[in-house]
């Protein structure tokens, strides 16, 4: 057993960078919006959205690692333009994921958190190359890794002094087959104990189904996680990445009602402030949702 001592004096750095995506210390942040970036109406839809929920950081993929080569690859660059074309519209932090060292320049042009996928988290050619730039990493643990490699992997991008790292538990993989990976929240509460670092969980990914979401994003908030990453999107049934775990709007504003401990962007730790529901009442009052042909709740058109 690994005597859990991590004293290098950057891992307890505080770094300004975060607060201005994170908030104030004891704040709680979503991190949503759709798996890939498919068209320039759906990143728009779904950001302003978001933006009357009162989440402030939108991800969305522009380069996606897939298991097949035959799968979507994402549509790069010109995904990229309409995160920042929403970024700039309504006001969000931007998200995506960088995958090869030649595209940090174009992608911290665009975003303002740089992702390191699961696959990446010990690509140390990577790391290194996002050491010596400035934007905030967010850092997700990779599937076999232990909690000592998760968080050595971020003493390497702060090694250079200069970016500010967010972890992220996404899961790891076990024998279980009813989830898609298995949530270990015992990592969040060892990140705590051991280090001053930020942590999220990505129930997405963890889990590859939306139906336990809720009772997993309280017991995530209680293990002392900074905030959740979940995947949203207009349409899921017509993702083209993982939209058997993606919500739809009406099914993420059922989760905020359920879990009844999202107030987050006005909420301190231990204090919920009621937001959420005059949120969803004056989305849904101006006409955010409407009833599909099949009958089920939906999405109003894009801008």
């Amino acid at each position: 057993m690994p005597e859990g001592k991590f004293t290098h004096s950057i891992v307890k750095r505080n770094n300004p960078a975060l607060e201005m995506i994170l908030g104030a210390e004891g704040e709680k942040s979503l991190w949503c919006g759709p798996c890939a970036v498919e068209s320039r109406e759906q990143v728009l839809e779904t950001a302003a959205f978001l933006k009357s929920m009162g989440v402030r950081i939108l991800r969305g993929g522009a380069f996606k690692p897939r298991t097949s080569p035959r799968s979507f690859q994402g549509l790069g660059e010109k995904a990229l333009v309409w995160l920042a074309q929403a970024r700039e519209k309504y006001g969000l932090h931007v998200v995506s994921e960088v995958m090869d060292p030649a595209d940090i320049p174009l992608m911290a042009h665009y975003v303002d958190v740089l992702q390191i996928g699961a696959r990446n988290m010990q690509n140390y050619s990577l790391l290194k190359k996002l050491a010596r730039q400035d934007k905030p990493v967010l850092l997700k643990r990779g599937p076999a890794a232990t909690v000592e490699e998760f968080i050595l992997a971020a003493e390497y991008i702060l090694s250079g002094g200069r970016a500010g790292v967010i972890l992220c538990e996404r899961g790891i993989r076990t024998f279980e087959r009813y989830t898609r990976n298995t949530l270990d929240l015992s990592c969040v509460a060892l990140v705590k104990q051991f280090t001053y670092l930020p942590i999220i969980v990505d129930l997405s990914h963890s889990l590859g189904r939306k139906d336990i979401m809720a009772p997993l994003a309280r017991a995530a908030l209680a293990c002392g996680a900074d905030g959740l990453m979940m995947e949203v999107h207009p349409e899921p049934a017509k993702a083209l990445c993982d939209g058997q775990q993606s919500l739809d709007f009406a099914q993420f504003q059922a989760l905020l009602a359920e879990t009844g401990c999202f107030g987050f962007h006005g909420r301190k730790r231990g204090r919920v402030i009621p937001l959420w529901s005059s949120r969803v009442n004056a989305w849904n009052e101006a006409g955010g949702l409407r009833k599909t042909e099949n009958g089920t709740a939906g999405t109003k058109g894009g801008e």
